[in-house]
């Protein structure tokens, strides 16, 4: 009797082992489908929101800058190239 009960726990722990490489490969398989979620999210949600935020920035200082300058060589210069030039 005393060697089927080591038989069953030789049995057990290799077939521990085996149950432990089952559940590290189903814990990989879900942080990889984790990670390509999160993908998804950051370039459905976040990437537009965040060219909409850029654009209006831009498009707020392109209007600033139109409304002191106009359309003339300082608004793509500056007005501090412009003056500096004018001296020399």
């Amino acid at each position: 009797m005393p060697k089927s009960v080591v038989s069953l726990d030789s049995s057990l722990s290799s077939d521990g082992s085996y149950d432990s490489d089952d559940e590290y490969q189903l814990a990989q398989e879900e942080w990889e489908e984790s990670l390509e979620q999160l993908a998804q999210i950051v370039s459905v949600v976040f990437l537009p929101f965040l060219g909409k935020w850029l654009g209006r920035r831009w498009s707020y200082w392109a209007y600033a800058r139109y409304v002191r300058f106009g359309l003339s060589k300082s608004f793509v210069l500056g007005e501090r190239s412009l003056a500096s030039a004018s001296h020399t």
